[in-house]
């Protein structure tokens, strides 16, 4: 109610409005409701029909899903139904699809859930960024790509993958190749005290050793440009190349070449490739996120006191101690523990 109906109540005289005009009751106007009555809720359909897949390709919007069908599994071209939000969906996911889930040409399904995640492989744009990105979910493993030479190893950007792997609760190994040209020792020794396993790579050795690793499980590889992981990719699944084009064609031809895209692995397992990241941005991760993927040296740092970033040049951090009241073996852990943290602090050239 406007101020001249207020004082029409009170039995007040009424004033001139701005044109001058002298008013009465019956001037008093009242705008409608223009929101209506219908009360908004917050109740989703259950989609009891809904199916489940996994997600094994994304291109602009849409969402290459498998599913399991009476004659087998097949690739269902979808997109993510507005009811889910901005919730984005990644290579990776467990989702429920309602709608054509035939996979026949020209079909198109909705993505109504999407599975609780196990695991995360998450990046942001740059250190000063704190979006997360969600790149792959659910995987087991990250297969960290760098050769031992031709390109030298990038140092700073295998220390942000290990704490991307670390926080994100995915495994890490170390697939180095070009091990015919150079030692690959200089790595195994910055990375020793974490216990990490690397599995060393050429064109002449077989894949025997590195398929005994990611042999049915869920694999990410990531690796920069000259370190040979798409040769190392296509030589693990040989038709690659081919499911690349495939999938591209739910973009009307472009080339999914900065998209992750999820490949079969011969004998059984998944191969997750990701040509198009290049960097790890680590805004979203702290010092004890890396912490928690090591027990002890976790437990130890409870001593630490608050905002401690677990760095020699802490003086209260209480790792040190730790380490000098065991075996050598702790030293060694924390000086490689270190060499993570100094990616997430900024700390020293390389990042």
């Amino acid at each position: 109610m406007g101020r001249v109906a207020r004082r029409a109540d009170r039995g007040e005289p009424l004033s001139t409005n701005r044109r001058g005009h002298r008013v009465d009751e019956d001037d008093i106007r009242f705008r409608p409701n223009r929101r209506g009555t219908r009360p908004r809720t917050r109740t989703r359909p259950a989609h009891e029909d809904a199916v489940p897949g996994l997600v094994i390709a994304v291109d602009r919007g849409r969402m290459t899903v498998r599913v399991d069908g009476p004659d087998g599994a097949v690739d269902v071209t979808s997109m993510r139904a507005r009811e889910l939000g901005k919730h984005g969906v990644v290579v990776g996911d467990r989702v429920r699809l309602v709608g054509d889930t035939s996979g026949r040409t020209d079909s198109l399904a909705r993505i109504v859930t999407i599975e609780e995640r196990a695991t995360s492989l998450r990046r942001t744009a740059d250190d000063t960024d704190p979006t997360e990105r969600i790149v792959v979910a659910n995987a087991d493993l990250l297969v960290i790509v760098t050769a031992v030479t031709d390109p030298d190893p990038a140092l700073g950007f295998l220390d942000r993958c290990l704490v991307a792997a670390y926080a994100g609760g995915l495994e890490p190994l170390l697939c180095l190749t070009k091990t015919d040209l150079a030692s690959a020792q200089p790595l195994l020794d910055r990375y020793a005290g974490l216990g990490l396993e690397a599995v060393p790579m050429s064109r002449e050795l077989p894949l025997d050793e590195l398929l005994g690793r990611i042999r049915d499980r869920m694999s990410v590889f990531v690796g920069q440009s000259g370190v040979g992981k798409s040769t190392l990719v296509n030589r693990l699944v040989p038709d690659a190349l081919r499911a690349t084009g495939d999938v591209s064609k739910i973009g009307k031809g472009r080339h999914t070449s900065s998209s992750a895209v999820l490949f079969d692995l011969p004998g059984g397992g998944t191969v997750i490739d990701t040509p198009g990241i290049r960097s790890f941005g680590l805004a979203h991760v702290s010092a004890d996120d890396v912490l928690v993927a090591f027990d002890d040296i976790a437990e130890a740092a409870t001593e630490c006191p608050p905002g401690c970033g677990h760095t020699a040049e802490d003086p209260d951090c209480a790792l040190d101690a730790w380490a000098a009241q065991g075996p050598e073996q702790r030293r060694e852990q924390l000086d490689a523990l270190r060499v993570l943290l100094a990616a997430v602090g900024q700390v020293g050239p390389g990042y």
